[in-house]
């Protein structure tokens, strides 16, 4: 103030506008090189899952060449086997299929002529009996696989950033205590991402581990065919929050019902569902959210926003992308505490990173005459 004139800033609701604005065009710009986001973070993610390998193997006298050398190839086999993985459960889907065409065309008879017997109509039985075509399933499972095979200039590009990512990866400590000279918030943030990112990886990949277990154990009893890949595909899914189990059932239940008919199908859509919805959706979620510090309804909404922002990749790495994002935005910012209280899974009065409470001034501010009863100070909690 100065002269009687008052600084008029600018007005609450025109920054929560320009806000909204930037982070519209922020969004769109990471979803038109989502192609570039999703594999890099995915680099990163795995290289960070490895890390503390390296730094054991340091503990132990293990020259530096050697553990970067070992970070190299452990982010290679976790990769390389996730993607033979899914190209070999597409590839035995896509063979598996024809050979059910009898039973599908059977099964797709049966249900037009209950439709026609409540009074459909016989061009809408017509169009849904073509658009039932099993072949056109299997024609679309190996368009799959033949697009999954056209990846192979961006399987290059994250193969050679894996590398430089594990080469540079010993440096990291160093980086981030630099930071830490300068900006220490932010390299408690970076670091609680990092940890918190382990956390979850491995709560997320022993969960996923009993799910593809005990649902490759419940199909085979039923006889199932494949099994073995329906809990592969179990256990790539579980790193989906939330909803994974619900596209897991999928194939399990179409050979169900094209082996066995819509009994069998019913029964392994119950014992599926049974099982990955208790391990998945009600005991795994509340070990995320000590793991992680994120609560269930944030890891939902955060499935839906990263995977309408990067595709299927995203909703794979939700988790982790709002971790990154949450440290990014909230926790290297003191005033954004209460941001952080929002998004928590729950109030931790122990929490470590939580600030102290105000510590309460005793009412004793002077010496009180001798013989004069006063209460006492209220004990510190």
């Amino acid at each position: 103030m100065n002269g009687g004139t008052v600084r008029r800033g600018i007005p609450r609701f025109l920054i929560i506008l320009l806000g909204m604005a930037a982070t519209i065009v922020v969004a769109a710009g990471l979803q038109a090189v989502a192609w570039l986001i999703g594999p890099a973070f995915m680099a990163l993610i795995i290289v960070i899952a490895v890390a503390p390998v390296q730094g054991w193997l340091r503990r132990h006298g293990w020259p530096g060449w050697a553990t970067t050398l070992v970070v190299v190839l452990l982010v290679y086999a976790i990769l390389l086997g996730l993607a033979l993985g899914i190209i070999y459960s597409v590839a035995r889907l896509a063979t598996e299929l024809p050979q059910y065409a009898a039973a599908a065309d059977g099964l797709i008879a049966q249900a037009t002529a209950s439709l026609a017997a409540w009074g459909v109509g016989p061009e809408q039985l017509q169009q849904a009996a073509g658009s039932l075509n099993l072949g056109k399933v299997a024609a679309m499972l190996g368009g799959l696989l033949s697009s999954v095979a056209g990846l192979a200039s961006n399987f290059v590009f994250l193969l050679a950033l894996l590398l430089f990512l594990g080469v540079e990866s010993g440096g990291a400590g160093d980086r981030i205590a630099s930071i830490a000279a300068d900006r220490p918030q932010t390299s408690e943030a970076l670091g609680r991402f990092a940890w918190g990112t382990r956390q979850y990886l491995l709560v997320t990949t022993v969960f996923g581990l009993i799910v593809a277990v005990l649902d490759t154990v419940a199909l085979a009893l039923l006889g199932i065919p494949l099994a073995v890949t329906w809990g592969l595909l179990a256990f790539i899914t579980n790193y989906i929050p939330n909803v994974g189990f619900i596209i897991g059932v999928v194939p399990p239940a179409l050979l169900a019902l094209l082996t066995g008919g819509p009994q069998l199908m019913v029964i392994v859509i119950v014992v599926f569902c049974g099982i990955n919805f208790v391990v998945q959706s009600i005991i795994q979620p509340r070990f995320i959210g000590d793991a992680v510090g994120l609560s269930v309804t944030v890891t939902f909404v955060a499935l839906v926003f990263w995977a309408w922002l990067l595709g299927p990749l995203g909703a794979i790495l939700a988790i982790p992308l709002t971790l990154l994002a949450k440290a990014l935005l909230v926790d290297i910012d003191p005033q954004a505490r209460w941001a952080d209280a929002l998004l928590r899974a729950k109030a931790k009065d122990d929490d470590p990173d939580a600030p102290p409470p105000p510590r309460k001034k005793s009412r004793r501010t002077r010496r009180e005459p001798e013989g004069v009863d006063h209460d006492p100070a209220p004990a510190p909690t």
